[in-house]
């Protein structure tokens, strides 16, 4: 497969040979980082002090051949499935480029970004999509681009959705259902429970219900049932737990209707390291231990297995990102140390809605001071503007520092805010000690530009 890396691309400096051998510490970088010279970091083969110097900060930095390394591990974990990578963990065109290169399908939801991948050229039918309250024009949307499957979320969208649809087309659905599995890393991205706000409850009968709705409307095709348990999940159990329900769900299907549904989809929530030692999922262990469940399963229920779908976008894009930030003031106040960077909440909430714990690095000067517990917090007049508590920086940390945070591929700029008006950062993808820009700083002209006068 070939990949067009070198359009558009500009060098950098030269990479000088590693200084040492990759240590335990940077197992949760991008797999090309190598330390250099001062303390420096090389990612893509690109110093990272050089991409401060030429993008600016705070920036993201985004390596492609990690992101496609990760796109072919799962497709080789997960033979005969179709891999489909959740853009809401990040989104732009070069992204939406590189997965399809690499074989993997997409799952959206919104009409912004199915919009987005199919006019960049992303196939249709190889989209998914889904969400708890789908607008008239996602799905006007959907249907106008031909999306390969929309997920039903609630009954009161099946007849909208069926009336939306023209006469004499079929849309193809699945429907999502809420297994009653408690899995994933906080409260607010736990999806798999009931009384919470999407999906239909297998408790309580709606799920089987809605079977019954979709499959009395002429212009819906239901090819299967669809179920995400949750965000940041490090264990397989709860996703062998998900087969076996939604498995007796496709048996009672077929007792009452007569039919065989050909398609499920386990959704993602694939957890991944934040800090060197935390746990990440075993996505090997996964693939073989849920096909060999989905398989067993349905083998005692005399069913045929579905054709698996399984949504993964933190663990393909969230470790092969890194963001810059420059220090701006070190503070020392009530026997705490306040390290304040040129970025915050606006381009990475995450830490401030789920707590989320980051590691910082001081990169590009060579400190000799031992390391103390600092607080690293961002710029906005939000006293909860915290991006990493109680972590060992330099003692002698100053402003004009560059600190890099790895593991920022994903949920960052995908949940960033105009926040005090102080524009997003732009997104750089390294790859061969090239660097190029895919998503440019918004600047204060853009922000006046949306804003059309008293």
């Amino acid at each position: 497969m070939s990949h067009t890396i070198s359009r558009g691309v500009l060098p950098l400096a030269a990479v000088p040979e590693p200084a040492a051998p990759r240590s335990p510490a940077l197992a949760i970088w991008p797999g090309s980082t190598v330390p250099l010279a001062d303390d420096d970091l090389a990612v893509g083969g690109v110093p990272l002090t050089d991409l401060a110097d030429r993008f600016g900060t705070p920036a993201y930095v985004l390596d492609e051949d990690e992101v496609r390394r990760r796109c072919r591990a799962y497709l080789q974990a997960f033979p005969d499935t179709d891999v489909l990578y959740a853009a809401k963990a990040f989104l732009c065109r070069a992204m939406a480029h590189w997965v399809e290169e690499e074989g993997l399908g997409l799952d959206v939801c919104s009409a912004g970004e199915l919009e987005l991948a199919v006019t960049t050229g992303f196939p249709a039918e190889r989209i998914v999509l889904h969400g708890n309250a789908k607008s008239p024009d996602d799905l006007r949307t959907a249907l106008r681009l031909g999306v390969g499957r929309i997920v039903i979320d609630s009954t009161s969208e099946i007849a909208r959705l069926a009336a939306a649809v023209p006469a004499g087309n079929r849309q193809k659905v699945l429907i999502r259902v809420v297994p009653g599995i408690a899995a994933g890393g906080h409260a607010k991205i736990r999806t798999g429970t009931d009384g919470q706000k999407f999906g239909l409850s297998l408790a309580d009968g709606s799920a089987l219900h809605a079977v019954t709705r979709v499959l009395g409307q002429p212009r819906l095709q239901l090819v299967g049932l669809h179920c995400h348990l949750g965000s940041q999940i490090t264990t397989v159990k709860p996703y062998l737990s998900a087969v076996r329900r939604l498995v007796g769900l496709l048996t009672r299907i077929h007792e009452q209707h007569g039919i065989t549904l050909p398609e499920l989809d386990l959704g993602g929530g694939h957890g991944v390291a934040y800090r060197p030692g935390e746990p990440a999922l075993d996505i090997v262990g996964l693939g073989t231990k849920i096909r060999a469940e989905l398989a067993g399963s349905c083998a005692a229920a005399g069913l045929p297995v579905p054709r698996l779908a399984i949504e993964p976008g933190r663990a393909i894009a969230g470790p092969a990102g890194v963001v810059l930030y420059r220090v701006l003031t070190v503070k020392q106040t009530g026997g705490h140390t306040f390290v304040a960077v040129d970025g915050g909440m606006s381009d990475n909430p995450r830490p401030a809605l789920y707590g989320v714990r980051y590691a910082p690095r001081l990169v590009g000067r060579r400190s000799a001071a031992a390391p103390e517990a600092v607080t690293v917090v961002g710029r906005h007049c939000e006293a909860g503007d915290v991006l990493a508590s109680d972590v060992p920086l330099p003692g002698d940390i100053r402003p004009g520092d560059l600190l890099a945070v790895p593991v920022a591929g994903a949920y960052h700029l995908s949940m960033a805010s105009g926040y005090n008006l102080v524009g997003r950062p732009p997104v750089v993808a390294v790859t061969g000690g090239h660097a190029r820009l895919l998503v440019r700083r918004e600047s204060l002209a853009d922000i006046q530009g949306r804003d059309v006068g008293l």
